[in-house]
């Protein structure tokens, strides 16, 4: 007489094994899965901070070209903080430090002979340091303008 399969002691020894290996598989799959929704949501937060990080810089752009501006029409203020259209939650902060203003007179090779230069710094931040969408980009400038030529009058001899 011969023996089937699947009946008698070997069948005993076999039971379960299909559970196991569907266990496994699901395990797989849903690490898999949540794998792929963090590489997601990293992707998605980069692309957002990326995002600011170019905005960011052309409100920094804006406040530098505003700083040269004042500058070059003699009204540029030691700090100023101001928003920009358009550029919501981005605050502008643009200086012009009197420490690093230069007056160079008596140039030998320059017409006119006087030259004022002058460091503009502008910063643009976004949000609260820690948090995490902070941003913050800095630009810096220096802007030189002919000076005013201030005669001299001749020392008269006694």
């Amino acid at each position: 007489m011969q023996k089937l399969r699947g009946h008698g002691p070997l069948l005993q020894k076999q039971r379960g094994f299909g559970l196991v290996a569907a266990m496994f598989l699901i395990i797989v799959i849903a690490g898999a899965i949540a794998v792929m929704w963090r590489m997601s949501s990293t992707q998605a937060a980069t692309n957002n901070l990326s995002l600011q990080q170019a905005r960011a810089y052309q409100a920094a752009r804006a406040g530098l070209e505003w700083g040269i501006w004042s500058f070059l029409n003699d009204s540029c203020p030691p700090s100023s903080s101001f928003p920009i259209r358009g550029f919501d939650g981005f605050q502008v902060m643009v200086d012009c430090p009197v420490d690093q203003r230069m007056e160079y007179t008596d140039l030998p090779e320059e017409q006119p002979k006087s030259m004022v230069s002058q460091n503009i710094i502008a910063t643009a931040t976004y949000a609260a340091v820690g948090a995490p969408d902070y941003v913050y980009r800095q630009l810096s400038a220096v802007v030189e303008e002919p000076g005013e030529i201030v005669p001299v009058a001749p020392e008269e001899e006694e």
